[in-house]
């Protein structure tokens, strides 16, 4: 395991903002060797489970660890992908149904690496990050999420 730190978080409280998505956007538009960008937002469901409604998911994580394996995926994309940029940010706490809880953003000189990269991006984070979803349902009965 590497022992690098990362160097900013990965976590936002709460909902991920279009403002904030759009702002990160526009940050990458001086770069001008970035010839193409790709995102993918997660976004909470109002699955209905056990004939309950599911109203928001309260997203916990082991910070540290979650943090330490965000680097080694980030540095793994980077190894295998040729990007310029990438950026990984996880929901803390309560987030609502149709709100954004994960937004995953990716830049490079081309457009074909883009897809490819996000894709090996998005399977890792939800196959190797601990962080835990807590479904909350509109009866205010809940139940831990699995993910899939």
């Amino acid at each position: 395991m590497a022992t690098d730190k990362p160097k900013k978080s990965s976590f936002i409280q709460g909902q991920i903002t279009s403002d904030f998505i759009g702002n990160s956007i526009a940050k990458h538009q001086t770069k001008t060797t970035i010839g193409a960008h790709n995102i993918f937002l997660g976004q909470v469901r109002a699955d209905v489970i056990d004939e309950k409604i599911v109203a928001a998911i309260e997203y916990t994580a082991y910070e540290e660890m979650a943090e330490q394996s965000f680097y080694e995926i980030r540095e793994a994309a980077f190894a295998k992908y040729d990007l310029t940029c990438m950026h990984i940010y996880h929901s803390l706490g309560v987030v609502k149904a149709g709100e954004i809880c994960l937004f995953v953003f990716v830049s490079a000189p081309r457009r074909k690496v883009v897809y490819e990269a996000l894709e090996f991006l998005v399977e890792e984070i939800k196959k190797s990050v601990a962080i835990f979803g807590k479904e909350i349902f509109e009866d205010e009965s809940y139940k831990w999420k699995e993910n899939s």
